[in-house]
């Protein structure tokens, strides 16, 4: 039986191989694709050695990220706890949380409360989840109604606005786009 180590690594590059198993690859495909030796490839992957920045460039390039994203699959996986913040927008009541890649507003809002904020918009998908009551999400060429356990994804930098019709609770969803090459 392997005897773990109470000691938490920095990074764990074994996430290498999910990413190559995910995409059906073998140690030979990602080291064709990507210069990177087999060798350097298989040692990475069993936390035998670490990566050089040139490295996490030509391997994030396989799987459709930058360095910095391959780096923060990477690192430890460890819970990072905190707390929301509080703010009103327009008649609506927003609790958030942010993370690196998401962000995530639980709000309340009144019948006839209406906001739009598209500056705060980065290359995001947004995702709108209505848990109860109704409103219309207006985007350029179109809107939608959504009441009770309805959602939308869209593109988040489309101009849009939300509308309440009947005093609802929703659950906001900015998350990063992925895959840059």
């Amino acid at each position: 039986m392997k005897k773990r180590s109470s000691k938490i690594a920095m990074y764990d590059f074994s996430v290498l191989r999910d990413l190559r198993k995910n995409e059906e690859l073998s140690i030979q495909d990602v080291s064709g694709k990507s210069g990177v030796s087999a060798a350097v490839i298989s040692k990475l992957e069993r936390n035998q050695c670490s990566a050089e920045l040139e490295t996490l460039f030509k391997l994030g390039r396989v799987f459709g990220m930058n360095p910095s994203e391959l780096l923060n699959f990477a690192e430890s996986r460890s819970a990072h706890k905190i707390r929301p913040s509080v703010h009103s927008s327009n008649g609506f009541k927003f609790t958030e949380i942010n993370y690196g890649n998401i962000r995530c507003l639980y709000g309340i809002g009144k019948a006839g409360s209406r906001t739009s904020r598209p500056e705060i918009h980065k290359d995001d998908y947004e995702i709108c989840w209505v848990i109860n009551g109704r409103l219309i999400a207006h985007l350029p060429y179109e809107k939608h109604e959504l009441s009770d356990g309805e959602a939308i994804q869209f593109d988040a930098l489309m101009e849009h606005t939300y509308e309440v019709i009947k005093d609802c609770t929703v659950l906001i969803i900015h998350i990063k786009k992925g895959k840059r090459f």
